[in-house]
């Protein structure tokens, strides 16, 4: 992982106090590594979907801080996407708004933060985490970080995450991925299409190439990066809005009857 040798500058953890989930923020030689965990396949709760958004505003505001290195835990899968026993407790369209709406202000927090956001992507993208991988700067993966937008397959679709999605690998990618629902795409379609910078078939090397960057990063100059973050996401001035009328989409959709009894039905193949 990090340099052992690095000096530890600052350092805090926020945990949360259900079950083993987690998101934990630590800073060493102006690198601030922010990591989430969730027992289900790191998958996004309310409750992690806020504190991440919380972190990343932070990190994003923090003068020790120079880069940012967005990372999960374990091994197999990074991100898989929305809860699903969040998304089947939705009873109204206002509960809807406000789990969905923990998606755009995670996005809307990536794209606003002024630091360079790496991803380490060291496993599976589902739906929401596929969001995620998209709304970093520069995504270092294996060659098990398969991708997948689920969500028209339980009866809802993409719209949170998608605009995050389109913008980093085109609007045909995104369609292809969006429409056929329940296929993978394997790590070199999703290099090709631009959503990882980098692919590494281990993941001691995609952390070697992660902390390399990171290194790098943390000894550039920060006006000159925060400058060109500016740049690259020009023309999403309008997601706050915007993000918050699909999340109003999705927030409606969960409660039709084909989408309870599909989420029902992935839950029981579990």
């Amino acid at each position: 992982m990090a340099n052992e040798n690095w000096p530890l500058f600052y350092s805090f953890v926020t945990k949360i106090s259900f079950m083993e989930a987690y998101v934990r923020s630590h800073i060493e030689h102006g690198i601030n590594t922010i990591e989430f965990f969730h027992p289900q396949s790191n998958s996004l709760p309310g409750k992690i979907l806020e504190e991440l958004a919380k972190e990343i505003h932070f990190a994003g505001t923090h003068d020790d801080t120079r880069v940012i290195i967005l990372k999960s835990a374990g091994e197999k899968t990074f991100c898989s996407g929305a809860s699903f026993d969040e998304l089947v407790a939705i009873k109204t369209e206002a509960e809807g708004l406000k789990f969905f709406s923990g998606f755009a202000h995670v996005i809307n927090a990536m794209r606003k933060c002024p630091k360079f956001i790496i991803g380490r992507i060291q496993g599976k993208c589902v739906g929401g985490g596929v969001g995620l991988a998209s709304a970093v700067d520069y995504a270092i993966a294996t060659t098990g970080a398969e991708i997948k937008l689920s969500e028209l397959a339980v009866g809802i679709g993409p719209f949170v995450v998608g605009p995050a999605v389109e913008r980093k690998i085109g609007t045909s990618a995104f369609s292809a991925l969006a429409i056929d629902a329940g296929n993978w795409r394997n790590t070199e379609w999703a290099r090709k299409k631009g959503l990882f910078a980098e692919v590494h078939d281990s993941i001691e090397n995609m952390d070697e190439a992660v902390y390399r960057l990171a290194d790098t990063l943390a000894h550039s100059n920060p006006a000159a990066m925060a400058e060109m973050k500016k740049i690259f996401w020009k023309g999403t001035e309008h997601w706050d809005e915007m993000l918050k009328e699909r999340a109003a989409i999705s927030g409606k959709l969960v409660l039709g009857t084909f989408t309870k009894n599909a989420i029902n039905k992935f839950r029981s193949k579990k």
